[in-house]
């Protein structure tokens, strides 16, 4: 044996090496990706099934739409990530507060949202839809 096939055989090894290094790094950052997106679906999933809302009033007076939503469940809420449906359309740009402070953007459970929205048209339906998903449909009296 000469210093060629042993050279050679040197050579395949380091290359063998370098390829298997970046193979693990690749598959180790893979399956870490999968891991921690499981996780986060899991937590979504969590808080889907502990979020419960009940809509307790929804009245209409004077162009103006009062919608009160309790927090049932067991998942602090955020107020601007929850959306309202009137009659299937989405509104916009509405006044809310938790109970009487308008500033707060948490809706911790047990708490009441109210949400204050002008229509020149009296919805027949009011939809609020949280964060998670979870909705709660009533009719406008």
């Amino acid at each position: 044996m000469g210093f060629s096939v042993s050279g050679s055989a040197a050579l395949i090894f380091v290359a063998m090496f370098i390829g298997f290094g970046m193979f693990y790094s690749a598959t180790a950052n893979g399956f870490e990706n999968v891991n921690d997106a499981r996780e986060d679906q899991s937590e979504r999933l969590l808080d889907q099934q502990n979020t419960e809302i009940n809509i307790t009033a929804a009245t209409y007076a004077s162009e103006e739409l009062i919608v009160e939503i309790n927090n049932t469940g067991a998942t602090e809420l955020s107020v601007s990530k929850t959306d309202l449906l009137t009659g299937n359309e989405y509104q916009s740009g509405y006044n809310t507060s938790v109970d009487t402070d308008d500033s707060t953007d948490i809706w911790s459970p047990q708490e009441t949202l109210t949400i204050t929205v002008t229509l020149t048209e009296e919805p027949t339906t009011v939809k609020v839809v949280t964060e998670t998903g979870v909705a709660d449909t009533m009719v406008v009296s």
